[in-house]
């Protein structure tokens, strides 16, 4: 299994909408393109948030080849989408995992 994890800081002013945009928009419509099986959104704890919260989403993929197509195929699009949404109130960084048993 592999894991995309999307790391997020949001500025406080937006939290609270950017919240209820990631639950009903952004991660349905990843969820939506079949290349992925699940997501999770967690909150960081224990980190400086005096310029917002931080947040993590992990879109759970059954091989590589999905997360590639995805990359190929939608990364782009859905990274427009967010930034067309809230501009510069947020910044993300992108990290990829495999699970070891």
């Amino acid at each position: 299994m592999i894991i995309y994890n999307v790391t997020t800081k949001v500025d406080p002013a937006i939290k609270d909408d950017w919240i209820n945009w990631i639950k009903a928009e952004h991660i349905p419509d990843i969820i939506a393109t079949g290349c992925f099986t699940n997501a999770t959104i967690t909150q960081l704890l224990e980190v400086d948030d005096s310029e917002g919260p931080t947040y993590t989403i992990q879109y759970h993929a059954e091989s590589k080849a999905q997360y590639n197509f995805y990359t190929e195929k939608f990364a782009a699009i859905m990274r427009q989408k967010a930034f067309d949404k809230w501009g510069n109130k947020f910044i993300a960084f992108r990290s990829l995992m495999q699970v070891v048993n």
